[in-house]
């Protein structure tokens, strides 16, 4: 969508000029109005305009509030409109509420409106929405949109809460070792620079110690330098699906990471699925919000055994990353012809589980950084008490 760049007059007769998106002309007049302000020239700029993605709590208040108002009888153009005059949200929300606002005022349907803006919005929104103007179930499907975002939302707050912890511990640690070796070992230096010979635990912490207190900015060099090798190898789909597949078979970490992924596939397949969107194209969707590689390259089988009449159980029952629960759960729902019905359980389930799973990672993490801590402290009180216990042996030997 092109920037323009207009003049237009206030309602006090104020002349004031600024940039604004639209489609052409007759939307920005549009939106400039609805400003109130009269736009009396505008120029187009070259360039795209890029848009970042809504979180997941801004999707959910978005279609809640769309769900909301159509329930109330209120118009789809008006409940948009309404939206993009909130004071309650925020420049940037006003700006794609607005375009997606004078999309559907000159006839474009809102799920191609909502595409249009490249990302702002997730496809599993989009297609439900899509299914929903098919159907004529707009509030309801709005509503449902609503639930699953904060649902999801809930789920990354969890998330978020039970990292701070090993967060925390994590940043104690860095501290701890850099007083350590910067400021305490360096005190050592006169006493063990006596010594004839050193324990090698010793001479490790010596040579750490100087490294950190006289070359403190090689270590900072050599951790940019990994970081950004590392944030760059990431991006290789090779290297992503390698680290992916070991998410789901690393012991112990490994099963409680397919609950979770678990949880997500089963909670958008419900989703789409009961607003009316057929199953290929739900795996299709589905597909593309577990997040790992290695699951998602896995279901270009699935889907092509599901249209070639195999059993969605049967051939999601292949897939390396998911749990044998849901599994079965769905093969229980197409032999009753109650298919909707059992996703829609298995999901609500398999979010119960998927919560107790991330505790129990995070339940796991703490316990092995404090046990690093402890290796780390331990091993530096070795590398200073040997060396003395050794030299008063020595004395009292020769004493």
């Amino acid at each position: 969508m092109p920037n323009f760049k207009y003049r237009a007059q206030a309602e006090d007769g104020k002349i004031v000029s600024g940039t604004q998106t639209a489609i052409d002309e007759q939307d920005l007049h549009n939106r400039l109005k609805m400003k109130n302000l009269m736009l009396l020239d505008a120029k187009g700029e070259a360039g795209k305009q890029y848009y970042k993605a809504f979180k997941a709590k801004q999707l959910a208040e978005y279609a809640r509030q769309i769900g909301t108002l159509l329930r109330s009888g209120v118009t789809l153009v008006r409940a948009l409109q309404m939206l993009a005059e909130d004071e309650a949200a925020t420049d940037y929300e006003k700006e794609v509420y607005g375009t997606v606002t004078a999309a559907v005022m000159q006839g474009v349907p809102l799920s191609d409106a909502m595409e249009n803006l490249g990302g702002v919005f997730p496809p599993l929104m989009i297609n439900m929405f899509r299914a929903a103007e098919s159907s004529g179930n707009m509030d309801g499907t709005a509503l449902k949109i609503a639930d699953q975002y904060t649902k999801e939302d809930r789920l990354n707050a969890k998330v978020g809460s039970a990292m701070t912890y090993p967060k925390i511990l994590g940043v104690i640690i860095i501290a701890v070792v850099a007083v350590i070796f910067g400021y305490v070992m360096p005190q050592f230096d006169e006493l063990f620079s006596s010594m004839e010979t050193l324990p090698l635990p010793t001479r490790i912490m010596m040579g750490l110690s100087d490294l950190v207190k006289n070359r403190w900015y090689v270590i900072l060099l050599v951790v940019i330098i990994a970081a950004i090798v590392w944030y760059f190898l990431k991006k290789l789909p090779k290297v992503q699906y390698v680290l992916d597949r070991f998410k789901v078979r690393a012991p112990k970490i490994g099963k409680l990471m397919k609950v979770v992924y678990t949880a997500r596939f089963a909670r958008t397949l419900s989703s789409l699925y009961t607003s009316g969107i057929p199953i290929i194209g739900c795996l299709q969707i589905a597909r593309k919000t577990i997040n790992n590689s290695y699951i998602e390259a896995q279901f270009d089988q699935v889907i092509a055994d599901t249209q070639a009449g195999v059993p969605l159980s049967a051939a999601l029952g292949e897939v390396d990353g998911f749990v044998r629960k849901m599994i079965s759960s769905i093969k229980v729902g197409e032999e009753a012809g109650s298919l909707e019905d059992m996703l829609e359980s298995v999901a609500d389930d398999m979010e119960f589980e998927s919560e107790r799973a991330i505790g129990q990672m995070v339940a796991l993490l703490e316990p092995v950084m404090i046990i690093i801590m402890a290796l780390i402290v331990g091993f530096i009180m070795i590398s200073v008490i040997v060396p003395i216990y050794q030299s008063y042996q020595y004395i009292g030997a020769n004493g």
